[in-house]
């Protein structure tokens, strides 16, 4: 696989396609904007590593959707699905920190929920494709 695969119909899909994998990237977006007001002093700490995680998400989709079968890609979305929970537990952090308001941690934790979903989706398509 390049990044490319087949979709029910034989359509050739790339992972920049996947609803999953926009919603990701979009919501790094996100969390770079959230994060760039954080105190200066938190730069190499929770500032990086929430970024990171966030990064790691749609990467490992992508990454999975270039190896050589369908069992390698659904066996990087796990990846993926424990980036976000790393991601959302320092944001959880980053309120209790007040580095971020409620509103804005609100809105961000309901987008992870979402991505979660739709990542747990993703295996399950690809689990019932495999079959």
């Amino acid at each position: 696989m390049n990044g490319e695969w087949r979709v029910a119909n034989g359509e050739t899909r790339h992972y920049r396609d996947l609803p999953v994998w926009q919603k990701a990237v979009a919501w790094v977006e996100r969390i770079y904007k959230a994060t760039g007001p954080w105190p200066t002093d938190e730069r190499f700490g929770l500032t990086s590593q929430v970024r990171r995680a966030a990064v790691s998400i749609p990467s490992n989709i992508a990454e999975g959707s270039t190896r050589r079968s369908t069992g390698d890609f659904i066996r990087f979305l796990p990846s993926a699905k424990s980036s976000l929970a790393e991601a959302e537990t320092q944001f959880i952090l980053a309120g209790r920190l007040t580095y971020i308001d409620a509103s804005q941690q609100t809105a961000l934790l309901e987008a992870a929920d979402e991505i979660s979903r739709m990542i747990a989706g993703l295996i399950t398509n690809l689990e019932e494709r495999r079959s």
